[in-house]
């Protein structure tokens, strides 16, 4: 039996206007975005539909805008009869968004931990220390070793493998600097400094990752109403008891976005639906696998689009 998967982005897919449409044509989307306003004690719904750029890139702001525009189009789904998924998955921040869909975490305390998320994870880190680039047409043996060479005390690695073509690594910007051009020579086809405002994914996140271990140790976690796929070790989990220490270690660890997909094929996934604001997640799933079917859901149009599928 074919079964279908949600996914839902992560930093890197939020841009100024997302999330009016949700607002604008569905109810329970507009009751997301007063929800997430609530719980922050501001206007993020502001920002996400008329703020200025370089506030919503701050990542203190990307993460709970990321997330609230991902459930809002997920709840505007489910009230215009989509069904629940089969498995659901996040990539980064968007395995939050993942969970509060299988049901597992509350919309609030999740807006309100990623705020925090962003917030230690900006912070881990001064400005201009560490530094990410994406590798192009290299393999990840490659990349693991190339970054083990290039560290020379410093930190280096993978920190989100995205596709059997596209790795991204991250560390102290110098090491990245020394990766991406060993890596040039050994044959990848590209190596593209991102302009990311820390070094995610790494273990320079690790002070991130021990303030957040303490609010995620406040929250409260329910049954999942289906399975979820976690970034850290791309294995299906069917139990609230181990989100808490998936997110936590997801911090510092590289993020198996490859294998997470591998994950939900092996498992009978033919269809994805990326829910949320781009499509990144759905180009990158094509590069995984070309025998299944994406779509995704960021607006009205889109979403009666894939209602058609169901």
């Amino acid at each position: 039996m074919a079964k279908i998967a949600y996914i839902f982005p992560g930093q890197g897919s939020q841009a100024v206007g997302m999330g009016k449409d949700l607002f604008d044509n569905f109810q329970a989307s507009r009751e997301v975005f007063e929800a997430a306003d609530d719980a922050l004690g501001f206007s993020l719904s502001e920002m996400c539909f008329s703020g200025e750029e370089a506030d919503l890139q701050l990542t203190a702001n990307t993460q709970p805008a990321i997330l609230t525009v991902s459930v809002a189009a997920y709840k505007a789904m489910r009230s215009e009869g989509f069904p629940v998924p089969d498995l659901v998955a996040g990539h980064s921040l968007g395995e939050y968004s993942a969970l509060v869909a299988a049901g597992i975490l509350d919309f609030a305390d999740a807006v309100r931990t990623v705020r925090k998320r962003g917030t230690y994870m900006q912070d881990a880190v001064p400005v201009g220390v560490g530094g990410m680039a994406a590798i192009l047409g290299s393999d990840i043996e490659t990349i693991k070793a190339v970054c083990a060479e290039a560290a020379q005390g410093q930190v280096c690695s993978p920190a989100n493998i995205n596709s059997p073509s596209q790795v991204v690594i991250a560390g102290n910007a110098e090491a990245v600097d020394r990766a991406c051009e060993m890596l040039k020579e050994r044959g990848a086809k590209r190596a593209v400094k991102l302009n990311v405002s820390a070094p995610f994914h790494c273990s320079l996140m690790m002070p991130a990752q021990e303030l957040l271990a303490a609010d995620l140790a406040q929250l409260s976690y329910t049954e999942p109403q289906c399975p979820v796929v976690h970034n850290v070790d791309a294995e299906v989990n069917t139990e609230a008891g181990s989100v808490r220490e998936s997110l936590t270690l997801q911090v510092s660890s590289p993020v198996l976005w490859s294998d997470s997909v591998e994950t939900l094929v092996t498992n009978g996934v033919d269809t994805f639906v990326e829910v949320g604001p781009g499509k990144v997640l759905s180009g990158l799933v094509r590069q995984i696998n070309r025998d299944v079917r994406c779509f995704n859901v960021d607006n009205s149009e889109n979403l009666s689009n894939t209602k058609e599928i169901f």
